[in-house]
């Protein structure tokens, strides 16, 4: 483990270089935030500097590499879709910037980006016999089988997906994103042996944790859909191909939550003409509107993770 405890530290120190050096260029070329109009609370944090994901995501990648020594394919294309996912928040980051609206990439563009990735990612599995899932809390094994390529694409797009809409308050994404790529890292280290997702894992949560100095309320920096879409990238990856697909809802039900919140305010919201279920969504809004700090919504978030990542790791244990 004195490898994973360097691989942490080393990512932590190039990640805190990174912000320091990343911040004031964002603010020099003002690319900033463009907050929503209808979320009357953020109103004073528009022209946060966004895309830190361009600080924590290198720092991460760059310790990895160092530290994973020979990779198999399966690490080298985990790190190559964190990275292309990264690229695809950065041209939606780069083109709200542009444009001072928080509109960048229309919807089906971006879309068709997370498919393209999320597809070639089954196709690999299915390729290189990526097919199996241990069942959350046991030692069990299923193959998915046929399944296998339709679940790991939905599954890629989820989590991509419910990365993002958790970044909606100041350390909420950064507070779940911790515990979450902690306990797969740790069941991952114990199931196979340190090895290059385990080393990843890490990694992301040195990294993550120098980008949260500059991201707890009140945040000096965003990490965008530059950092979301890239950290919900790897948060798939991590769990399918370590094969514990299944336990990527369970350890990230926070990010589940946001997703399901979401659905249930839309659907109920067009079958009742108009009425809501939430004060807002994601329900993390809901929350902020009920009169919680966000710095309470992000810590009771980075408990639940936590919790629930002990409880599937004290299974291998």
């Amino acid at each position: 483990m004195k490898n994973a405890l360097f691989c942490i530290l080393t990512a932590f120190g190039l990640s805190l270089l990174f912000c320091v050096v990343l911040i004031p260029m964002l603010r020099r070329f003002k690319a900033g935030q463009n907050i929503l109009s209808y979320v009357k609370e953020h109103k004073g944090k528009s022209g946060t500097p966004t895309m830190g994901g361009l600080a924590f995501i290198p720092a991460a990648v760059l310790a990895a590499v160092f530290f994973i020594g020979q990779a198999s394919r399966g690490v080298v294309l985990a790190l190559i879709v964190g990275v292309a996912y990264m690229c695809v928040g950065l041209l939606d980051d780069f083109l709200k910037c542009k444009h001072k609206e928080n509109l960048g990439l229309k919807a089906w563009q971006k879309f068709s980006f997370q498919a393209c990735i999320a597809v070639l990612v089954g196709i690999f599995c299915i390729k290189n016999g990526i097919t199996k899932t241990y069942l959350p809390f046991t030692q069990i094994v299923w193959d998915m089988g046929f399944f296998a390529l339709p679940i790991i694409v939905l599954v890629f797009l989820g989590t991509v997906n419910a990365v993002n809409l958790t970044d909606g308050l100041d350390g909420l994404a950064s507070s779940v994103s911790i515990p979450y790529f902690l306990s797969f890292a740790l069941i991952t280290a114990i199931q196979k042996g340190e090895n290059g997702l385990s080393v990843i894992g890490f990694a992301l949560v040195g990294a993550l944790c120098a980008y949260l100095l500059f991201n707890v309320s009140p945040a000096r920096v965003f990490m965008g859909d530059t950092g979301s879409l890239s950290l919900g990238g790897f948060a798939a990856c991590v769990g399918v191909f370590s094969e514990n697909t299944l336990s990527i809802a369970v350890i990230g039900l926070p990010f589940v939550i946001s997703v399901i919140s979401v659905l249930m305010q839309v659907i109920y919201y067009k079958v009742t003409g108009g009425k809501r279920i939430f004060l807002m969504a994601p329900i993390h809004h809901h929350f902020q509107q009920k009169g919680y700090s966000e710095s309470t919504i992000s810590y009771a978030y980075f408990a639940v993770t936590s919790v629930l990542g002990c409880v599937c790791a004290l299974v291998w244990i």
